[in-house]
Parts: structure tokens; sequence; C-alpha cells
């Protein structure tokens, strides 16, 4: 399914999810109405039914998008190809349902998105720019990931998060159209990334930026390559980022974690489709081992200080905190906060689930006091 510009002000901002469709970015984007700070008052959605049992802790709002998403019927994405698969519902879909529903009005975006076409590695990605419209110039510089698996999503589906980030820590995002998996194999993602990144750097003074505060972003193959981006530029000796921000990030191939086997059925990321990921991106089974994909066999020391944000019924869960403990015996100082009873993907639900709020708030806090 394609979001297009009429639903956009709707749509896209709740959530940052991991099944959208799959538009390399807009060529003229434009300024929307779509921030999620906060409201005067906040509407709690109610589940239908029982807790799924996949996910007996899970919270009523968190559940109640889940329950929507369900309804659609879509088949599950592992047995799709790549193509049918971007086209299911998504979380976005289930959270704007339940939006019309509970008439929620949302406040007025505080920020600009413009467009722009960027060359990297011989080819063209797009990024889409939010610049803060009450902040004080220079702003810092957050260079965003979406998520996806390396294969589905888009700069719509994850707006939520990049915006909220934009607007609450204060600063220009550059939310990042990387080239997907199949049509893009590993490391094509990775080295769009990284590019993306040195061209951030390279024009940060136009963006009204600090070219000595950026900082990079992601959830769940996002966070991969925002990791990716610390590692790469401290090996190519250009600026590290002055902090990182991973939100349940894919850190290594072991799908027989705690978290796997506990969530393996789970919504709307379980085990199969992972593998599905796996399988879509990578060019052999070999490649899971990669540094670049199982970040907790890659040299981590030298790292920007990291903000590690984990969702308790996610078959990620356990990646999240391996790669905790992999930074913090490197050296590098990470603060973790898990958050309990959602799953993959919150973090865009700021709207509907008071867990995302918190932690879009937490995030925002941590890349303040960096850029400090």
């Amino acid at each position: 399914m394609k979001i297009n510009f009429i639903k956009i002000n709707v749509t896209i901002l709740m959530v940052g999810i991991l099944f959208s469709a799959c538009t390399n970015g807009i060529k003229n984007d434009t300024d929307r109405d779509t921030t999620i700070k906060d409201t005067a008052k906040f509407v709690s959605v109610k589940p239908a039914g029982p807790a799924p049992e996949w996910g007996k802790t899970i919270k009523p709002e968190m559940q109640a998008v889940m329950e929507k998403l369900n309804s659609y019927g879509d088949k599950p994405t592992e047995q799709l190809n790549a193509t049918d698969a971007r086209k299911n519902h998504t979380p976005a879909d289930a959270v704007m349902d339940l939006l019309k529903e509970n008439n929620i009005v949302l406040p007025s975006s505080k920020v600009d998105t413009t467009g722009k076409d960027i060359e990297v590695n011989g080819a063209k990605i797009h990024v889409r720019i939010y610049t803060p419209r009450a902040a004080e110039e220079p702003f810092p510089l957050i260079v965003y990931y979406h998520g996806g698996g390396f294969v589905m999503a888009n700069l719509d589906a994850y707006n939520a998060s990049a915006q909220a980030l934009a607007e609450q820590a204060g600063a220009v995002v550059i939310a990042v159209a990387y080239r997907l998996a199949p049509e893009n194999k590993f490391p094509t993602a990775h080295n769009d990334a990284f590019a993306a990144y040195e061209w951030a750097v390279k024009n940060a003074v136009n963006l009204k930026a600090d070219p000595a505060k950026i900082a990079v972003a992601g959830e769940s193959a996002g966070a991969n390559l925002a990791a990716n981006v610390s590692i790469m530029a401290r090996d190519k000796h250009i600026m590290i980022p002055v902090h990182q921000v991973l939100i349940y990030p894919i850190a290594q191939a072991n799908m027989e974690t705690e978290s796997y086997k506990m969530y393996a059925h789970a919504k709307p990321l379980n085990k199969a489709m992972m593998g599905w990921f796996t399988q879509q991106y990578l060019n052999s089974e070999l490649e899971a081992q990669d540094p670049k994909i199982s970040l907790v066999n890659a040299n981590l020391k030298g790292l920007p200080p990291t903000t590690l944000i984990t969702a308790e019924i996610d078959p990620l869960n356990n990646d999240g905190i391996m790669l905790t403990n992999k930074l913090k015996e490197a050296g590098v100082k990470v603060d973790h906060k898990n958050y309990e009873g959602v799953t993959h993907e919150f973090f865009g639900m700021a709207a509907l689930v008071p867990e995302a709020k918190q932690a879009q708030a937490f995030a925002a806090a941590q890349l303040k006091t960096a850029f400090k």
C-alpha cells in the first residue's frame, strides 16, 4: 500500500513501523501538520479481547493496535515475495483507524520538511530534512535510519519517529531512504547509510546545523545501520557521531535466543519474518556472521555514548541486551531502557501508546545532553 499526501497528515505521523509500502522517498516533500507532542488529553484506546498468547504482558493500548492490525487478515510476510509483502497493511494503518475511531486531533507541526536527492556510491538516494522552526540556529543534527529488515518501509512509514526527534531534541534530522533488498543486496544499505552520513557532515553548515554536533539514530535494521555508521566513521578517521540512539537493533544472527523463542509468534515482528529478511538481504548464510550484521562480533571500542531502547515483547529484545553488554565491555557509555508491555515498532506510536511517548522523551533528553 502506498501512502498518499491526502492521508499523510494523519497516517505517517503515528508509527515508525517495520512493514510499509516501499517507495524510496518523495521528491517534493512539504511541511506537514504531523506532530505528536503533548496533547491536551491523552486518549486511551481499549483492546477488544484478552491478551494474545504471544504477549500476555501486553499493555492495553499496544494490544489495541495489534488487534486492529490483525483484523485486516493479510497473508504473513514470510509467505510472500518482497513486492507483495510491501502491499500488506501496516501498524500505521491500524493506528490511523484507531485515531479516526477515537476522534483524536493532533497539534500542529513544529518543523519544516524538505526533500533532496543525494549522490551515493554511483547512485541517488532520497533524504528528508526536518528543520525546527522555533529553535535557535545553528541546530544540532541527527542522521536517522528507518527500519524494515533492510527490505521494506520508507520515510513516510517512519516519519513519526524522525519528526519527534527533530521537535523534541531541537535538531535538524536527515532521514535516509537507503536502497532496499532484494533489489539491492548486502552491503548496499550499509554503504548507503555511511555515504549519507558523510554527506550530512559535509553539508551541515548549509543545513543550518553545527558540524560539531552530529548524532545518528535508527530503529531495528536502521539501528544496525546507525551503529555501523559510527564504526565506519571511526575506522575511516572522519568525525565520529557525538551520540547514537539505537532502538531495538538487529545485533546478532542467532535466532535461538530466549526472546526469539518466547516471542517467536509475536506481532508485528516474529521469528519467521526475521529469517525471511535475512534471506532477502544477504547473499549467503555466512554473511549473517559478518560484523556489520552481527554487531556483537564487531570491534566496538571508541564508539560514541549510546542510548539503547528495547521492547519487551520483541524477538530482538535479547539482541539489544547483548549489544548493550558488548558496548559496555568495550568501554562505551550506554544508557539502556527496556519498555515493558510493548512490541517491536512501538517507538513511533506516541499518540496512542504511553510507553512510546516516554521512550521518545528519553531519547530526546539523551540527545540534548550529548549536544550540550
